[in-house]
């Protein structure tokens, strides 16, 4: 029989079949396909991206508040002294009292973790009165001290009334006395017609200390301009103390250099104070927060990828006709795994970001509340929605393996 009996119809029939490419999935359309799940389950996807925010809000405001707290000890720890070391003379081997270099405050600032320096000095033989009127034998154990301008900003020392020395009254007969200096002079406060007797010279009080708490020897001082110290009352230049602010990280190591740097030819002759208990107590309580944040921090993303695994084996076993009838239709294995994974990475997203969101402002909220300075870590947040997207790709691993494993038949002959 001829092939022209069969006719085209019967030789077109013969022909193999053209096989057909599956259509690439671009990233677009992994989204609309991953979200498919999400919009037609609406109320399971927002239970289940609400557990995993609790988790994520949870972690975001353990570490929000915690650092937060954490801001608010170290301010206060900041004001007790930890990173305040004071350089005074000592004794000489004759045992005589040492003298500070002149230089002693700017050689001091060369070191370079310190931040801050001032100094004072002790004005020798200035006794401070009231008037001329009171006894010479009744001082009072208030002593005379030149000042620099930098020394409140070293010390912490807060004014009560009044201002405080500069560049420009530091030239001129004005005087700032400490707390308990102003008391036993019967000093309220500063007035531009208040003055007292300093080494025989009347001084303007343009000002009074607040007890200082780190810097006790000032609260008994009438503190002076140090200019003005050295052209009337005869001040040598020699500062007594030498205070220093420095990082905190580097307390220790400043403390190690401070007297061969404040008198390089005599560093024996040099004591230097230990910084404050309150430093280490801080240390201890930092590492302890930081401990118990990464625990907390481990417990709740545990909790959140576990309900993402949840959701997505239980959103595979209900969509297995779904997945036959895109099986059927041409849909590749691989095409099947990345729907669900994409499934399962928009759900952990959607759930990160809410959490993120709700652990800011409750952080916020807490720390407005408790009068705390509001800090919220950008690692917690950025590490929170990356760990979220990790674990989400993890948890939806295995229902997507399975899911793409499915054969058309099978998936839909299931009920």
């Amino acid at each position: 029989m001829s092939t022209d009996a069969l006719g085209p119809g019967r030789l077109d029939a013969q022909r193999p079949a053209a096989r057909l490419r599956p259509a690439r999935l671009r990233p677009g359309d992994v989204v609309k396909v991953g979200a498919v799940g999400l919009r037609t389950r609406p109320l399971r996807a927002f239970l289940s991206a609400l557990g995993i925010a609790i988790g994520i809000a949870a972690m975001v405001g353990v570490v929000g508040i915690s650092s937060s707290s954490r801001a608010d000890l170290d301010a206060t720890l900041a004001s007790l002294g930890t990173n305040l070391l004071k350089v005074s003379p000592g004794q000489t081997l004759t045992g005589e009292k040492a003298k500070l270099p002149l230089e002693a405050e700017s050689m001091v600032a060369r070191i370079a973790p310190v931040r801050s320096v001032s100094a004072v000095g002790l004005v020798e033989d200035a006794k401070v009165y009231r008037n001329r009127k009171i006894d010479q034998a009744e001082t009072g154990g208030i002593a005379a001290y030149a000042a620099r301008p930098g020394l409140r900003e070293a010390t912490g020392a807060k004014l009560a009334s009044g201002t405080w020395l500069n560049d420009a009254t530091g030239t001129y007969p004005a005087a700032v006395l400490g707390a308990s200096a102003a008391e036993r002079l019967g000093i309220g406060r500063a007035t531009p017609n208040t003055q007292v007797l300093i080494g025989g010279r009347e001084f303007t009080v343009i000002g009074i200390l607040a007890p200082a708490p780190l810097a006790p020897e000032l609260d008994k001082a009438a503190l002076i301009g140090w200019p003005v110290a050295k052209s009337a009352l005869g001040f040598d230049g020699h500062p007594t103390t030498v205070y220093t602010r420095s990082d905190d990280s580097a307390v220790e190591d400043v403390r190690a250099v401070l007297g061969a740097t404040a008198n390089p030819e005599q560093p024996n002759e040099v004591d230097v104070s230990r910084p404050s208990d309150a430093l280490a107590a801080r240390q201890a309580t930092n590492k302890a927060l930081t401990g118990m944040l990464l625990g907390l921090g481990a417990v709740s993303l545990l909790v959140g990828g576990v309900g993402v695994a949840n959701t997505m084996v239980i959103s595979v076993l209900e969509r297995r006709s779904e997945i036959g009838l895109r099986r059927s239709l041409g849909a590749t294995r691989g095409q099947i795994r990345t729907q669900f994974l994409a499934e399962s990475l928009l759900l952990s997203a959607l759930g990160g970001a809410g959490g993120a969101l709700l652990g800011a402002l409750v952080t916020g909220g807490y720390a407005v509340s408790q009068g705390w300075p509001a800090v919220i870590p950008a690692w917690a947040v950025a590490g929170g929605m990356a760990a979220t997207l990790l674990i989400g790709a993890v948890a939806g691993l295995y229902p997507a393996v399975r899911a793409s494993r499915l054969s058309p038949t099978e998936a839909l002959a299931t009920p």
